[in-house]
């Protein structure tokens, strides 16, 4: 086996066709890197001419003075077939270390085992701890055990949706949640493609996210790069959730006239005779219009109050999702705490499942949940919102490091834990 370096152009053929290709695993993701001081290696195995398997390496220089090397969510390859997988392994370790590296991480998109909706293991499907036991055989040493972080998400929720309809999709949804994607386009949730120039709106939504939920938000530079180097290839989308409110107070109208009209022709069919009905069930009819009117002339009082203070589009929230290989991926995003009650991510996406059904993909991925699928975990709730629109876990097999030079490894490892204490600390203390 002859490890070879790959042009940017058969790379990108080879991966987005793979059955493994994902979004960190593009050059889009190794050029946005390349930003932060990393540098991007494609390499790959050739047969008669044609890429057999390949994979994008990062590399950067650490605190120590030493180059780490990091695939993300690779190699692409076929992790089946043992004496392949440990010829590969073993080129990209001489590789490495050729390269003045002192330590490889890798995290494939690799399933570890079936699992179901809660998160337990199925009684068939997919079983790769063998692959696990020949990563650890060849040196590596998984790095997150269940519970922790990892650098790239490795539990996650996806809908399998290849050759099924949009009302397949819909029947595996919890009750609750086909109500709320009703309710939602009722009442005025509307869903719409952004634009690059938009990028600053979305950010201020990540921003009061992060505030609330506690978690790192990015800089607009960026999600202005990644959004440049990944639109240019068709790669990510950009949608917002809105209430455009003329439209809305234009439909509230035509509910009302719609209401007067019927009570109208009914008075007229009672009057001449063609419409009989006893007394109280009349009465139960115009109390039940009544009470319609009402709730639509409070609606149209908050719509008009939304409207004056935030003027006739209203932005509830936004998610930027990933469209790559086999799946559109829900990458990240978030919403305003204050029109909460709108519950915009049911609208955003329906609206990306229905893209992905329309445009043939294998699979919808919302992407990250914690491994800790328990009700004392703060991110439960996220899980149990995601659960509604059907679909299972997914489970990868992890995240692990190749120790290349085992002194310098351990130097790495008890730096790398002192930066991010004091990081926390910074943090504490900001608070």
């Amino acid at each position: 086996m002859k490890l070879v370096l790959l042009k940017e152009k058969e790379y990108q053929k080879f991966a987005g066709n793979h059955a493994l290709g994902n979004f960190l695993q593009t050059t889009n993701w190794g050029h946005l890197k390349e930003h932060n001081g990393w540098t991007m290696h494609l390499l790959g195995v050739k047969e008669k001419g044609q890429i057999i398997a390949g994979g994008m390496l990062l590399s950067k220089n650490t605190p120590i003075r030493k180059k780490m090397f990091y695939a993300p969510h690779g190699f692409l390859l076929d992790y089946q077939d043992e004496e392949f997988l440990r010829e590969f392994m073993l080129q990209v370790k001489k590789y490495v270390k050729e390269h003045g590296g002192f330590f490889l991480k890798i995290d494939p998109y690799l399933e570890y085992k079936s699992r179901d909706k809660y998160g337990e293991l199925a009684e068939s499907g997919v079983d790769n701890s063998r692959v696990v036991r020949i990563l650890e055989d060849l040196g590596f040493i998984k790095q997150c055990t269940m519970g922790e972080q990892t650098l790239q998400a490795s539990w996650m929720y996806v809908i399998d949706i290849d050759g099924r309809s949009l009302d397949d999709v819909m029947k595996d949804m919890d009750s609750k949640t086909r109500q709320m994607i009703r309710k939602n386009e009722k009442n005025g949730v509307t869903v719409r493609e952004g634009t690059y120039e938009e990028l600053e709106k979305f950010e201020d939504i990540m921003k009061h996210t992060s505030d609330r939920r506690e978690f790192l938000n990015r800089s607009l530079s960026y999600y202005q790069n990644m959004y440049k180097e990944f639109s240019k290839d068709k790669i990510s989308k950009l949608y917002f959730a809105e209430l455009v409110i003329p439209e809305i107070l234009a439909s509230i109208e035509k509910e009302k006239k719609a209401l007067k009209r019927e009570a109208s022709i009914r008075k007229k069919n009672i009057e001449n005779g063609s419409l009989k009905m006893k007394k109280d069930k009349l009465e139960a009819k115009e109390k039940e219009m009544e009470e319609s009117m009402q709730k639509l002339e409070a609606r149209k009082e908050e719509m008009e109050a939304l409207q004056k203070e935030y003027g006739d589009t209203v932005v509830l929230g936004s998610i930027l999702f990933m469209v790559y290989g086999n799946e559109v991926l829900s990458f990240a995003g978030g919403a305003y705490r204050q029109f909460s009650k709108y519950q915009p991510f049911y609208s955003l996406y329906f609206e990306m499942i229905r893209y992905a059904v329309e445009n043939q993909f294998k699979r919808y991925n919302f992407y990250g949940i914690s491994s800790n699928l328990t009700e004392s975990d703060p991110m439960y709730g996220v899980y149990l919102f995601k659960r509604g629109f059907g679909g299972h876990v997914v489970e990868l097999i992890g995240e692990y490091d190749l120790p290349i030079s085992k002194p310098f490894y351990q130097l790495y490892k008890i730096s790398y834990k002192l930066v991010h204490r004091l990081k926390k600390l910074k943090a504490k203390l900001r608070k």
